[in-house]
């Protein structure tokens, strides 16, 4: 059973930067895909990006094309998401998912999923 907890998220003014992370336990960490999704009020959970357990491929939603990156830490069973240019619709609570398989992260549908960080961005 795979655990994962978010931290990071905070209120920023737009055009800041925050960085997320993630921290697993209870698994192989190097085996898994992780992706990051968002929730806001009112909307459906939006996948947000992915990285599959090699690191060899990365997704992202177009909305953050170029102001969010995801990078992953085996040694430290970490992944983070790096977000830049921070923008009022950035605003959700942001979420960590994990699967063995790179295609149920994309897809959302990713076994373990972590319980949330707020981030709130300011006009």
């Amino acid at each position: 059973q795979v655990q994962l907890v978010e931290s990071g998220g905070a209120v920023v003014q737009a055009g800041g930067s925050l960085r997320l992370s993630c921290v697993a336990s209870g698994g192989s960490f190097g085996n898994y895909a992780m992706g990051w999704f968002r929730s806001a009020p009112g909307k459906e959970r939006e996948f947000v990006g992915g990285m599959s357990w090699t690191s060899d491929f990365t997704a992202y939603t177009d909305s953050v094309k170029g102001r969010f990156t995801i990078s992953r830490d085996n040694a430290k069973s970490a992944v983070y998401l790096q977000m830049n240019n921070l923008k009022p619709e950035d605003t959700a609570v942001y979420y960590c998912a994990a699967d063995r398989t790179y295609r149920q992260v994309v897809s959302g549908s990713s076994e373990y999923w972590g319980h949330g960080t707020q981030v709130t961005v300011s006009s």
